[in-house]
């Protein structure tokens, strides 16, 4: 939806236009859920934080003044939230880069576990890495990384949903990318041919490690939005400028917010 017709949703809402409420609602849900799911990194964590900041959205409504637009202001509301919210789930305690590389290194040298031959398998550990890779980040250097190179923020969005300076925005991105490719390109296979880990390697280890369930997959099934053309030509040109790190972190689907998610929240607005 253009910035322009969402803001005037905004202001309609708070007016007290229940339709143009539910609107913006409906607008901003898989956005928000995008965020909060690349940030938390567990769908059903994502889903509690998406849920707790619509009604943070909705119930403050009236301090919006429309000096920026609408889904910036949602941003900061969104961000405000994710940086006190409780560790999720796969936010384990002593995660980093080096913590991670022993985790995959284990997963190479026990590949002698038996694994069903399954693309799908494949798919969600490729997922779930990359989603691990982002969570090795601070919150702060996430946070900085996910505006800019999955929400397209540009510098000026980016810095003032964090309330930092513009410099001090491209300073964080630029760090987290420099950590995110150092680490691909050294240990992922998709990125480097010399890289020893491959997604099919670790099917069998993370079954046997508890880490992946063949049966209830977090990311591979998860409802996801159409690729519009303009990402996908991103994501081939980041390949053609050989940064293929950042194609395969921007290749994870464009997730959408649960039905779940959805039907919660329309309780929530018509208790309210």
């Amino acid at each position: 939806m253009a910035e322009r017709s969402l803001d005037d949703l905004a202001k309609r809402a708070a007016g007290g236009d229940r339709a143009a409420l539910e609107a913006l609602v409906r607008a901003i849900t898989d956005d928000v859920y995008r965020l909060a799911i690349r940030m938390l990194g567990h769908p059903a964590d994502a889903a509690d934080a998406c849920q707790e900041i619509l009604v943070k959205v909705v119930t403050h409504l009236g301090s919006f003044r429309g000096e920026s637009g609408v889904r910036t202001w949602v941003w900061k509301v969104a961000i405000n939230h994710l940086a006190t919210v409780r560790r999720s789930r796969r936010e384990l305690p002593g995660l980093s880069f080096e913590a991670f590389q022993g985790m995959l290194e284990a997963g190479l040298a026990a590949e002698a576990h038996e694994a069903p031959e399954a693309p799908i398998l494949e798919e969600e550990v490729k997922l779930g890495c990359t989603q691990t890779m982002l969570l090795c980040l601070d919150r702060e250097h996430r946070a900085a990384f996910v505006l800019s190179e999955v929400m397209d923020l540009s510098s000026e969005e980016g810095a003032e949903v964090l309330g930092i300076s513009p410099a001090a925005f491209r300073k964080r991105v630029s760090r987290a990318r420099r950590r995110l490719r150092a680490f691909m390109e050294a240990h992922c296979g998709l990125v480097s041919e010399a890289a020893a880990c491959r997604c099919r390697r670790q099917v069998g280890p993370s079954i046997a490690a508890g880490l992946l369930d063949p049966h209830h997959l977090l990311y591979a099934l998860h409802p996801a939005r159409a690729r519009t053309n303009p990402e996908v030509r991103r994501a081939y040109e980041a390949i053609e400028r050989a940064l293929r790190y950042l194609a395969v972190l921007r290749s994870r689907p464009d997730y959408a917010a649960p039905e779940s998610v959805r039907a919660r929240i329309r309780k929530a607005l018509a208790d309210a």
